[in-house]
């Protein structure tokens, strides 16, 4: 149980098992803005993620692709290329300067593809992506069926990927790491892809079902590689001597964000728990199960207990939190050691002074979300002026 001063639980400093420190338990969560300009990440993004980056804070970063053929949106970072690191290079460094922690989210967009977006096809592998339904967001055409390339050549992805993230780290700073997104349907990343390690768990997506026949030991074999190559990668590139992180995952196995549904979510959830508890990852990040469809909270009777008490590391969770009264309960009672806000951090640049000063909230535009306006929605959002 947490012994923190009341009202400002999660305001104040956390250390974790592995003796490392964040000042606040607010977290900046992976979201997708889709204002990165062929592949690239903009200097208007300098900005944005120095607004919101406190002294000891976590920030995580939008997706960034590991192939083009990862990018299944529009205007979506990436960082296999040598350029793409150097578009992060000042973001990261703004951070820094901020006194921020920054992770890079790794991701592969899978069967969640628009198929106005494929540059080109990737390698056929023998099995398809189950069908999706179509749906509105920012009026993208989702593929009919999305064809995978095999798991050696996803894998590979990432191992060109990860070292490209690594490298600036070593030289610049002991404070970053990588996230493997496999949350919404995409990886299962934050937003649920098979190429990533969130489908290739989930039974309702049947692309895996020749390779891992439901079983979820077969399935977590992917992401366990995925972590293993981080490992060879952080040798490699020395950052294991800056004190540099490397993977940990983001989970939605409660969720069924485009269509992407288990139906024994809960013995899923413990399973991976239990299995990244021994691989020492910086953190496991959780969505809540209200967030079960897409971008509306909805009643449930669900939690993450069991996952929590079977992960023995810090437990990071995300999913409809609006106010701090909610995350200082989530965090008091030991449900959770960190929270991440999207929408209430987006809105409120300087979120955790907001927070500790109990002052009100600005109100978020969802119309801007996914817009590619590099400002309006972005950047222009009123800070706390006291």
């Amino acid at each position: 149980m947490y012994n923190g001063s009341p009202m400002n639980h999660f305001i104040e400093q956390y250390e974790s098992t592995q003796k490392k420190k964040v000042e606040r338990r607010v977290v900046l969560a992976p979201l997708s803005r889709l204002r990165s300009y062929n592949f690239t990440a903009q200097p208007h993004a300098i900005l944005y993620y120095k607004q919101r980056t406190t002294k000891g804070g976590l920030l995580i970063s939008e997706a960034s692709g590991i192939s083009e053929t990862a990018q299944g949106l529009p205007n979506t970072p990436g960082i296999w290329k040598k350029e793409h690191v150097e578009a992060w290079r000042p973001i990261v460094d703004g951070v820094h300067e901020n006194g921020g922690i920054f992770f890079c989210q790794l991701w592969h967009s899978g069967r969640v593809s628009n198929k106005m977006k494929m540059q080109k096809k990737e390698e056929r592998s023998m099995e398809s992506m189950a069908l999706l339904t179509p749906y509105n967001m920012k009026n993208f055409h989702l593929s009919h069926r999305v064809v995978l390339a095999p798991l050696s050549r996803l894998r590979s992805y990432n191992f060109t990927a990860q070292p490209h993230a690594i490298l600036y780290y070593k030289q610049r700073t002991t404070k970053g790491g990588l996230l493997i997104s496999e949350a919404s349907g995409i990886s299962e990343t934050a937003q649920g892809l098979p190429n990533t390690p969130g489908i290739w768990k989930k039974e309702h997506v049947e692309a895996w079902r020749p390779i891992v026949d439901g079983v979820h030991e077969n399935g977590g074999i992917f992401f366990c590689q995925l972590w293993h190559s981080g490992r060879v990668s952080n040798k490699t590139c020395g950052a294991e001597r800056s004190g540099y992180e490397i993977i940990s995952p983001t989970f939605s196995n409660l969720m069924d964000y485009n269509e992407s549904g288990d139906s024994d979510p809960h013995s899923l959830g413990v399973y991976m728990a239990e299995s990244l508890s021994r691989l020492g990852i910086a953190y496991c990040h959780v969505i809540e199960p209200r967030m079960v469809t897409q971008f509306e909270r909805a009643e449930t009777c669900d939690t993450l207990v069991s996952m929590r008490k079977a992960f023995k590391g810090t437990f990071m969770v995300a999913g409809g939190y609006h106010d701090r009264d909610e995350a200082n309960r989530v965090v008091k009672n030991g449900d959770a050691d960190l929270v991440a806000f999207g929408r209430a951090f987006l809105a409120n640049p300087n979120l955790p002074r907001r927070f500790m000063l109990n002052a009100p909230l600005n109100k978020y535009d969802r119309s801007t979300f996914y817009t590619d306006d590099p400002v309006v929605g972005y950047t222009d959002y009123p800070f706390l002026d006291y």
